[in-house]
């Protein structure tokens, strides 16, 4: 009997294919690096990328387990939620992909929040397709379809058109009581362009939604020749409904109950709280979405994390290189993270800005990184550390500041996943301290989404009658794994509440950065 799942993951920086055993443990993976382009006024990929991406991520995969295509029992995709893919009744695509990092859809966004009463993001697919109406764009009239990164390649894998609950949540509003878009919201949306004479309304060219567990379809002919140009993986295998990034990143952090949280921190960073209930009010710096499986999730995004640190290890490491020295990458990384520790608390008055695009959440649809510091500030290396590392955090703090002191959303404990958490114990320990809360990173963390989408294709064939998803990762993926916990430190705690204080005054100064730079 076939015994693996695969799962594959297009992020913001990697497309990562993952295969897991019966026993859902990681076998052997592969990867692709792409990058977004900015064209046009845009940000997109190119859809070649992605198929070339898929199949160079599957080939080295293969060669690590020649077995792999010959035996698989599930298939999952997940990319990075949100944005904005539109094909016309032939499957052309409409306009090049915008993703999630794009701004433009402010207008949008606003106009459809007031509407619907409920906080619709300048990220959702529904902002982009409004916003696009809006500007009068000639492709609207014609669309038949729209979906996300995740929900296109399962449409060219197998035919369907359907979309994860999760990743669906990240296009428009859902009702977690008969998990799927939420109708008030549905007819709202079609009164609004009701007098533009277009030949569709909003439910025709949404996905279907499908939650974990179902069987989302199965990998058709061409779809096998897409993935695997060498004819050995056979059509016929089950596909689970494809996910965004924040749900498959809260299944591989066991991130699925009640009052569990998740922090995914790579390119961009967020937040992912499990609520028991509504939040009180509207409040647009929080999301609303869902788990894999349709429960109500409170989620803080921020569009900047990584790049601007990574930007600068990348400096110090041609630096080190000019005195002869080379140094590995992760090596790199460890040394310079580790140095942010020895820092003083609050970054001896530094100040950084990782704005390598807009961040929504402080109200910029551009960005530009900054280091700003006074003739008085502690200039050395363990304070700029601290203070880039710091900076990943700042945005997201603020957003998590409504849960916790305006809707007393308690943080019994968050799990850590992504690039950031890779250096063992450094940003988990800044940010415990930033958030008050205890963060914990599983000896797994660093499988990503791509095992946590493996994880959901898996549970679709492998779970028993009636057991629900939070009981299948209880028992049968997590049971024994150890996770690496951290308390808050006063003292770090006390050092970012200082660099906060500097933060939110200085966001003028790069408001002004924006404007004449």
């Amino acid at each position: 009997m076939s015994a693996f799942s695969l799962g594959v993951e297009l992020g913001s920086t990697r497309i990562k294919a993952q295969l897991i055993d019966k026993d859902n443990k990681p076998m052997s993976s592969g990867g692709f690096e792409w990058e977004n382009r900015l064209e046009n006024g845009f940000w997109t990929y190119h859809m070649e990328d992605v198929w070339l991406g898929l199949r160079a991520a599957l080939t080295e995969l293969t060669e690590e387990c020649p077995a792999a295509m010959d035996n698989l029992s599930a298939i999952g995709i997940s990319a990075m939620m949100h944005g904005y893919l539109a094909f016309d009744s032939a499957g052309n695509l409409l306009t090049p992909f915008r993703t999630w990092r794009n701004t433009n859809t402010e207008q949008a966004a606003k106009i459809l929040t007031e509407r619907f009463n409920f906080n619709i993001p300048i990220r959702w697919s529904v902002a982009h397709l409004y916003q696009a109406i809006l500007n009068g764009e000639s492709h609207v009239k014609d669309i038949a379809f729209i979906t996300t990164l995740s929900g296109y390649v399962h449409w060219k894998l197998t035919g369907e058109k359907v979309i994860g609950i999760g990743d669906a949540s990240g296009m428009f509003p859902i009702d977690s009581g008969v998990n799927n878009y939420d109708q008030r919201f549905i007819e709202i949306f079609d009164s609004l362009i009701q007098d533009k004479g277009f030949g569709w309304k909003l439910a025709d060219i949404l996905p279907k939604v499908q939650t974990a567990g179902e069987i989302a379809g199965r990998l058709s002919e061409d779809g096998a020749k897409l993935l695997d140009e060498s004819g050995r993986l056979k059509s016929g295998i089950p596909l689970c409904p494809p996910e965004g990034d924040a749900g498959t990143g809260m299944a591989a952090t066991n991130s699925v109950t009640e009052f569990t949280g998740s922090v995914s921190a790579g390119t961009s960073i967020f937040a992912m709280v499990v609520l028991d209930k509504a939040l009180s009010k509207l409040h647009t710096e929080v999301d609303m979405v869902t788990t894999p499986a349709g429960n109500p999730v409170a989620m803080v995004h921020c569009n900047n994390c990584t790049s601007d640190i990574d930007a600068w290890v990348k400096l110090f490491g041609e630096t080190a290189v000019l005195f002869g020295a080379s140094p590995d990458k992760s090596e790199l990384y460890a040394a310079l993270y580790n140095k942010a520790l020895e820092g003083d608390p609050d970054c001896g008055g530094l100040l950084t800005y990782n704005y390598y695009s807009g961040e929504p959440l402080t109200g910029f649809d551009e960005g530009r990184p900054m280091l700003i510091r006074t003739p008085e500030s502690g200039f050395s290396l363990a304070n700029l550390m601290r203070a880039h590392l710091y900076s990943t955090i700042a945005a997201l703090k603020l957003g998590m500041n409504i849960l916790t002191d305006e809707e007393n959303v308690k943080l019994e404990q968050l799990l850590g996943h992504g690039g950031l958490f890779k250096i063992k114990g450094v940003a988990q320990r800044l940010m415990s301290a930033a958030l008050k809360a205890p963060v914990a990173v599983m000896e797994s963390a660093a499988e990503g989404g791509a095992w946590g989408i493996a994880i959901l294709a898996s549970y679709m064939v492998n779970k028993k009658p009636d057991e629900t998803l939070a009981s299948y990762l209880n028992e049968k993926v997590f049971a024994g794994n150890k996770a690496l916990r951290v308390e808050p430190d006063e003292r770090d705690a006390a050092g970012f509440a200082e660099f906060m204080e500097r933060y939110v005054k200085g966001l003028p100064v790069e408001s002004a950065a924006v404007e004449h730079i």
